[in-house]
């Protein structure tokens, strides 16, 4: 079996809820990652024509997001009609699945180049999607999870392994500590891909 390597990572700032993406497409975002990574691998057009897929997480995959997103970003990008991109839906791991299935691709064989992404944009798209409709037979039963949000998750996995709300405080605090110390010390600075929208540039 091949072993699979990453070539290149780049990701878009983060903004916070209705903050400096709330006006900006998600497959523009998109389309501005894919771009990112091959321009910071040097990527060549002989390379480009030669992308065997792209494979594009996203958990409400409906409205600006939604129609194949990936299929639709990757001709928006400027890659080849040729290429081929599809688009997968595991809820919150979406993208972390679609980096798992790309080197899955190339450790078997299938492929040799791919590029693995996740999008989601939640001033677009709204909680649940546009037009929720859970069967209802999976709300009979409350240990059936897909009905139930990240939310209720979390107090069941605080209920069953003890954990204290002063434990998860201090928790995430030391997180969100850590992520400061981090972009200050200019750790984020190769990996995020400055990007402007709204004659704005944020980074």
């Amino acid at each position: 079996m091949k072993k699979a390597y990453i070539v290149e990572a780049k990701r878009t700032p983060v903004g916070k809820a209705r903050g400096c993406f709330a006006r900006t497409r998600a497959d523009d975002l998109l389309i501005h990652a894919i771009q990112s990574v091959l321009s910071a691998a040097d990527s060549t057009q002989q390379v480009n024509n030669n992308i065997d897929d792209i494979v594009v997480g996203c958990a409400m995959p409906e409205g600006p997001q939604g129609l194949n997103v990936a299929r639709i970003s990757t001709l928006l990008a400027g890659l080849p009609d040729s290429t081929p991109a599809y688009t997968l839906n595991r809820f919150c791991s979406s993208g972390l699945q679609s980096v798992a299935n790309a080197a899955e691709q190339v450790k078997s064989g299938s492929a040799d180049l791919v590029i693995a992404a996740g999008v989601e944009s939640m001033s677009s798209v709204p909680m649940m999607g546009f037009k929720p409709s859970v069967n209802p037979k999976v709300l009979e039963d409350e240990n059936i999870a897909i009905a139930y949000g990240m939310g209720i998750t979390a107090e069941k996995v605080v209920e069953k392994y003890n954990i204290s709300r002063e434990a998860q405080d201090e928790f995430a605090y030391n997180s969100h500590q850590k992520a400061i110390l981090a972009n200050n010390n200019g750790l984020f600075e190769e990996e995020i891909s400055p990007i402007t929208t709204n004659e704005t540039t944020y980074s």
